[in-house]
């Protein structure tokens, strides 16, 4: 996974994300509580928390596909879900969003077309995802880590500013979780910023920056190191524990 990378748009003033007041309700109760951040451009900031603590639901707010009780949500300096943000952000969700029915290439030769993203780009996103010799795979042939890094390749089609990505790395193994990580690394000194959900503490060490949540709330938005130092703990996990603990 070794490909170069094109060179980012400069960023716009502001922060790549910003939330104000951002509510969401579900069956008349709430799901996000008032949640305020900024996220800053060319930055890797990985969401933690465990499953039902509205990960998932933040990030759909910050697409534009959420609706929302209250708050503000603006990307790019635009409101969330704004027709002009849909070639500047990338989606991956939980589930891979390919055609089973098509090959590898045939499913990203589609979502370049959708995108009009130029026609070498399927080649050059399936090179940095590390499916090079999958291109003629049919989809549904794939194991479940393929499929997801099919998925991602979609999203990188015409290099988006900003990605979303909501556990990209769950079911794979070792090797290509590493090759991942290097990955978006690799995106974000060349301009993007990532917003990286998971369950799994020890990718946090691999963020600049983390959003640590509980129950719809945010318990903290800071750098692992500064984490450890506030808490005392020895690791994130004890640091989350601690956070948990102070917040009750």
């Amino acid at each position: 996974m070794m490909n170069s990378l094109p060179g980012s748009a400069a960023p716009a003033a502001g922060p790549a994300i910003r939330t104000t007041g951002l509510t969401v309700e579900r069956g008349g109760r709430p799901v996000l509580h008032g949640l305020d951040l900024d996220i800053a451009h060319g930055t890797v900031t990985g969401l933690l928390g465990p499953s039902g603590c509205g990960k998932t639901t933040l990030l759909r707010s910050v697409v534009g596909v959420q609706r929302l009780a209250a708050g503000r949500v603006e990307v790019l300096g635009l409101d969330a879900g704004s027709p002009a943000l849909r070639h500047r952000v990338g989606y991956v969700t939980q589930a891979p969003s390919v055609y089973g029915d098509l090959t590898v290439a045939e499913n990203l030769d589609y979502f370049a077309a959708v995108l009009g993203a130029p026609r070498t780009d399927p080649a050059r996103v399936i090179a940095l995802v590390g499916l090079t010799g999958h291109e003629r795979d049919i989809a549904d042939r794939l194991s479940g880590g393929q499929r997801a890094r099919v998925s991602l390749a979609a999203a990188l089609l015409g290099t988006p500013e900003l990605l979303i990505l909501d556990e990209p790395t769950v079911g794979l193994d070792p090797v290509l979780r590493q090759d991942l990580w290097q990955l978006f690394r690799r995106l974000a000194d060349g301009g993007a910023t990532l917003l990286v959900s998971s369950h799994v503490m020890d990718e946090a060490t691999r963020c600049d920056r983390l959003l640590l949540m509980r129950e719809g709330r945010l318990l903290a938005h800071d750098t692992p190191d500064e984490l450890l130092r506030t808490t005392g703990a020895t690791d994130l996990d004890s640091a989350f524990l601690e956070l948990v603990e102070a917040g009750r």
